[in-house]
């Protein structure tokens, strides 16, 4: 009897069982529809999602440069945008996939602090990117130098976690935005004038009063040096080999490097037209002869 009624049981399961299979394979192919169905509108939703944030992104930057607003702020604001607007879309996308918009905010709540930790760096990141334009150090344009990794450029973009520098021999550095707001930087811009000082060597026979007229004259017929501001020529230091002549004078910004390079070359035919000699470094060596006298000699 006991027997019997498990061997119905059992086949009463089995049917069951195969019931549900045929039901499930009969609503396969709807269930497969349906979900390409979503797929496809995802993909539609996220290309036009996408020129969406295109637009919105173009209309920010054109209303903030309509406003005379900074070149950095509207970097760091168009890609701050950017990220945002991404979630967003993201967001909207997995809602329609049957994610619960409130169930994910918990999720991520509850993992603050993991996130925290793991993104600690972009955060102070971006924690100094906000510093950079409410503080302004430097602005996009402006020529730094950074002191903790000695880099130094023109600033040519400020964006969410970065700031990217171009150098004088045309290379890009790009340096985090934690690290500028946290160290010393040397803004050579803001003043608009520059400031150079050009050692050269005379040597210790040489006149130096004609060698100091000479540059002097040098310096008052440039066309780019500052003549509102100091420009003199005065001995800096008596060295081992010669007498150390600093010129110093100040150039704008625009025209720095292309006036000290043409100064630098402009000392030599001053000083060689002036019958100045730029001495080469010395050293007097002596020799111990057998007799116990010494031998003076003269190295270059």
């Amino acid at each position: 009897m006991n027997t019997d009624i498990a061997k119905a049981g059992q086949e009463l399961t089995e049917q069951l069982d195969v019931g549900v299979i045929e039901a499930y394979m009969r609503q396969l192919p709807d269930k497969a529809l349906h979900f390409g169905i979503r797929v496809v509108l995802a993909l539609v939703f996220f290309v036009v999602g996408v020129q969406i944030i295109k637009l919105v992104r173009r209309i920010v930057r054109r209303s903030l440069t309509r406003g005379n607003a900074d070149v950095g702020v509207v970097q760091f604001l168009d890609s701050f945008l950017k990220a945002v607007l991404y979630v967003v879309l993201v967001f909207m996308i997995a809602s329609q996939f049957g994610l619960d918009a409130a169930s994910v905010v918990a999720i991520l709540g509850s993992a603050g602090v993991a996130i925290g930790l793991a993104v600690q760096g972009s955060l102070s990141n971006f924690a100094g990117g906000v510093l950079i334009l409410l503080l302004k150090p430097f602005r996009v344009g402006d020529y730094i130098k950074v002191d903790s990794a000695g880099h130094e450029g023109t600033v040519t973009e400020i964006q969410l976690f970065y700031t990217r520098l171009v150098t004088p021999d045309n290379h890009v550095v790009i340096i985090p935005n934690g690290t500028l707001a946290n160290t010393s930087i040397m803004n050579i811009s803001t003043l608009g004038e520059r400031k150079m000082d050009l050692p050269v060597a005379v040597s210790y026979d040489a006149d130096i009063r004609r060698a100091k007229e000479a540059l002097q004259r040098m310096l008052d017929e440039d066309q780019d040096v500052c003549k509102d501001k100091e420009h003199r020529v005065f001995v800096q230091e008596l060295g081992d080999s010669g007498v150390i002549l600093n010129v110093r004078c100040f150039a704008e910004n625009t025209v720095y490097w292309e006036c000290r390079w043409r100064l630098l070359e402009q000392i030599k035919y001053t000083l060689d037209e002036a019958g100045i000699s730029i001495p080469y470094p010395q050293m007097d060596v002596h020799l111990e002869q057998p007799d116990g006298k010494a031998d003076k000699k003269s190295a270059e």
